[in-house]
């Protein structure tokens, strides 16, 4: 007798799907590392690259790649309707940032834990935070941290306004993002290693806290939202 699970797996087939539940997707065929998740509603790509116990596949919203284990295809249903971007102007996107700042803070008011590849809640990583907080009022961000800032409209730091995104890293690449919210003060999901090991609210300075101090020295900039992103349809 064929399981169900064996009858999605022969059923799967290239095509776009709806996500049933929310879903690990992974950066490898392997599984063992999380390098996103996708919440329950979500449109994913399912490509022609099967794996022994994975299948290579894309979120339609962001474009952003993953594995899905075969374990988990029970999880997947063929999508009824294409998904379609909302198209907001920069106008829009102003009227929605104040429910994007709410969603950070009732998020840090959950127990949490900085997860590498968290976008689902209630742990996240910091980009994931930064997505999920913005999808929450309509607006998709790209994925990760570096494609954030990317994607943003530079901003001066003098002139930076609530909803504003801060990116950190090197000189040649973001590596970490939080959102702004007045005063010099930003929210972000930090990690373990000079973190909050969660979501928590620092300051824009050179003479704070170890945690502040430790980022601002990674300061690179900020970036203003002003569209939501569009996919460019990679299948």
């Amino acid at each position: 007798m064929v399981s169900n699970l064996e009858s999605s797996i022969q059923n799967l087939t290239s095509a776009e799907y709806n996500c049933l539940a929310d879903l690990n997707l992974y950066d490898s065929p392997e599984c063992s590392r999380l390098a996103t998740q996708a919440a329950t509603g979500r449109h994913l790509w399912v490509s022609a690259n099967f794996q022994d116990a994975a299948v290579e596949v894309y979120l339609c919203e962001d474009d952003y790649p993953g594995w899905v284990s075969l374990s988990d295809v029970g999880l997947l249903q063929t999508a009824t309707l294409p998904y379609r971007a909302t198209r907001l102007s920069a106008a829009d996107i102003k009227k929605l940032l104040p429910g994007a700042i709410a969603f950070t803070h009732q998020a840090m008011q959950q127990s949490n834990y900085y997860l590498w590849g968290g976008t689902v809640g209630p742990n996240y990583d910091c980009s994931g935070l930064m997505q999920a907080a913005f999808v929450s009022v309509g607006i998709w961000l790209p994925r990760d941290a570096y494609q954030q800032e990317a994607f943003t409209q530079a901003v001066a730091m003098a002139e930076l306004e609530p909803g504003d995104l801060i990116f950190f890293g090197n000189p040649e690449k973001a590596t970490h993002v939080g959102l702004y919210l007045g005063d010099s003060c930003y929210i972000h999901s930090s990690g373990k290693d000079k973190g909050r090991n969660g979501i928590g609210i620092d300051r824009l300075t050179e003479t704070g806290d170890e945690v502040s101090r430790s980022y601002y020295q990674q300061l690179r900039g900020a970036g203003r939202v002003v569209k939501s992103y569009e996919p460019q349809g990679r299948k």
